[in-house]
This record gives C-alpha cells, structure tokens and sequence, in this order.
C-alpha cells in the first residue's frame, strides 16, 4: 500500500467516523417551569430531573429510536408561575423550537392556559398542576407525574385525625385554582375523617405578611395549622409567622414536598415536629441512589417533586423506544400510557385515573406521612392511594 493509499484510506475511515457522530440527531424537549419567585424551587426540581435523564442516555451514546440514536438536549423557559407567560414560552418552543414534549408547566392556572396549544399541536405536556381539570379524555397529550391533593388527602388526613386527634384545624390557600382545588379537596377531608376546617384563608401569591390572617386563626382556638399546597418560600414564612406569634399547635403539610425549603425560610427550631406529606421514602433503594445522583450534579439536597420528573421523563424515553418514533407524538402518547410496572426511582409505576378523570394519565405513585425531627424527615407512615396510610 503506497502512502498516498494510506493516507486515503484513513482519510477515508475518519471521515466515516464523523458522518457517523455527525448522523446523531437532536431531541429536543422543552421544559415550562417555574424559575424565579416563590414557587422556584419546584420548577427547578423539574427541570434538573429531566437534564439528569438526559444525561443518562446521553452518557450512554444517546436514546436509541427506531435504529437512529438521538442525543436529547432540554430546552428550559421560565414561565414565572403566571398563565400568560407559559402561554408566551409554550409558543416560543411548539412553534420556533419545534418540540413535541414538554416537563411542565408547573401550576394550574399554567396548563389550563397552555392545553389549547399542546393538545391542538399533538405536544406531550407533564404539568405538576394539581387542578383535576388537568386531565380528562378529550386532553389525550396531557400527563401528570405527581399525585394531587385529591390523590393523598383523604388517607392522610384520616391518619392525622386517628393518630395524633387533630380536630379544628384552620388552612391558608392561594388564591387561584390551584387554591381554590385545594381547599375543596382538604376540607372535604378533613370532614369525613370527623374532625373540622374551621378556618380557611385566602391570599394573593406575592403576600409576605400572614400575621394578621395568623392572628385570626389563632383566636378561633384551631388545634392545627394545614399549609398543604403553599410554595416553600411562603409555607416557610407561615411556619415562621405562625411560632413567632406563639402558636403552639401541630403545623401540618399533606401536600407539596419543601421541607429543606421551609427550614431555611422559617429555621430549624420552628419546623420541629410539623407533619408532612413525603414523596421519598430514602430507605428504597432505587429513590437513595437518585437522591446521591442529585447531590453529586447539583450539590443541594433533593426536592420531592424531582424524583417523579426524573421517572416520567425515562418513561417517555421508554414510550419512544417503543413507538419507534420522535416524531409521531401520538404514537409515543399511547405507548407511555400502556406503560406498567416501570422500575422507577420511586419504586414501580404505573398510571391510573380512569375512574376520576376518564383517561389513565395520573401517575400511581406511593407516598409517605413524615415527622421533622431536628431538620429531617422521619417516615410515620406508608400510603397508597388503595389502602391508605399504616
């Protein structure tokens, strides 16, 4: 072989090899997802799941589809917990980014405004809204990978009530649909676990000052304080509000996971032994290793809303797989929802609400009840939606 073959040839084999990396597509999925304001650290436990399932498979060489392998970028747009704005970001990636998938939006009021574009434009959506109008047969794109307020209460409520005798309790909700959910859910709850709502407050979402509402309360001898569904930065300023004006009942939170957030607004000591809703249970295996893969990326402990974002993007990458497609959004959609026992960081899963919203597109997912003692979360309880909490 002369030189110049040589040379050729490996001319040749390089330039193989970069049509090759060259012929690895991108997937682009957007992220809807509340970045700035109270509600921050939600969308940013989004956000950082679905990166850290990208990572996966891109560490991997890239998802593998129908015989192509795509490397999978996210695309993340900060729609500040306002309608209008997700409505801004949504049109911003269906129509000039060109995605199909959305993580996100992260509220009610979010996906409810952006549903006339997703689902018109056949692009998969994952809200973390908890509105029950999130999700019904004739929204066929629209998924949701966290349990709602009317998933978890009415088990752990009726644990709150048998285990610990909560009886007046009084509750402060934002003043929006997802408040508005809330309040109809827990109080409905909390009534036929045989105790009593007795007060409920509502509060525009920038209010810093609760005292007043506190005060209130307080006077009306309530035995316990419910903040399920407050962002962490305003749970933590209730918390805090609530000790300094001497309240000496149970704080509980059944919904909402921001304990780490709550203790750094309102303080280890005012957190001591409130009652909260837990996504994680740490002693799983599967939820430990993601929690250790989380602080290893983003040097912070985990947020509970993260791990379910972190499953539900696999299983879209699963549902492709499946499908054999990127682009025929459609197709993926029926494939995630035939999807049963996935081995998720949350255990195994799966999708119900047939019953509730006539379409199997809430994730079933266990959940836990948890004391906080001395900053951390100490498991009191087991929970399915079925058989309750025990």
């Amino acid at each position: 072989m002369t030189r110049f073959t040589s040379s050729l040839l490996a001319s040749m084999i390089l330039g193989g090899f970069a049509l090759h990396a060259s012929a690895q597509e991108t997937l682009k999925i957007g992220a809807v997802v509340t970045l700035s304001g109270a509600g921050a650290s939600w969308g940013q436990a989004m956000k950082n799941a679905a990166e850290l399932a990208a990572d996966k498979v891109n560490a991997a060489g890239g998802l593998d589809v129908g015989g192509k392998k795509y490397k999978v970028q996210i695309i993340p747009y900060d729609d500040k917990y306002q309608a209008g704005e997700a409505v801004t970001v949504t049109n911003r990636l269906v129509f000039e980014d060109k995605v199909k998938y959305i993580i996100g939006p992260t509220g009610s009021a979010p996906i409810l405004a952006v549903q006339p574009i997703t689902e018109k434009n056949q692009v998969i959506t994952s809200t973390l809204g908890f509105t029950d109008k999130a999700l019904s047969a004739e929204k066929p794109f629209s998924f949701r990978p966290v349990n709602t307020t009317v998933e978890f209460a009415e088990q752990q409520v009726n644990w709150l009530v048998k285990s610990l005798g909560v009886k007046k309790v009084g509750a402060m909700f934002p003043n929006d649909e997802t408040g508005q959910v809330m309040a109809r859910d827990l109080e409905g709850a909390y009534t036929k676990a045989g105790s009593t709502m007795a007060a409920k407050e509502f509060y525009e979402r920038d209010r810093v000052d609760f005292v007043p509402m506190l005060t209130k309360m307080m006077a009306r001898g309530m035995d316990a304080i419910d903040i399920n569904g407050n962002s962490p930065a305003t749970a933590g300023l209730i918390v805090k509000q609530a000790r300094e004006l001497g309240f000496k009942g149970k704080i509980v939170r059944t919904g909402g996971p921001a304990t780490t957030e709550i203790i750094g607004v309102a303080g280890k000591e005012a957190v001591e032994g409130m009652i909260v809703y837990a996504v994680l249970d740490p002693s799983l295996p599967s939820t430990k290793a993601y929690m250790d893969a989380y602080a290893a990326k983003y040097k912070t402990s985990v947020n509970g809303f993260s791990p379910p974002y972190y499953d539900f993007t696999n299983m879209l990458f699963e549902a492709m797989r499946r499908a054999g497609t990127v682009t025929d959004s459609q197709k993926v959609a029926a494939e995630l929802e035939n999807i049963k026992d996935f081995d998720g960081a949350l255990g195994k899963l799966g999708w119900t609400g047939k019953t509730r919203y006539g379409i199997n597109h809430q994730l079933a997912v266990p959940f836990y009840l948890a004391e906080v003692k001395n900053g951390a979360e100490v498991t009191r309880a087991r929970c399915t939606v079925v058989e309750g909490c025990k």
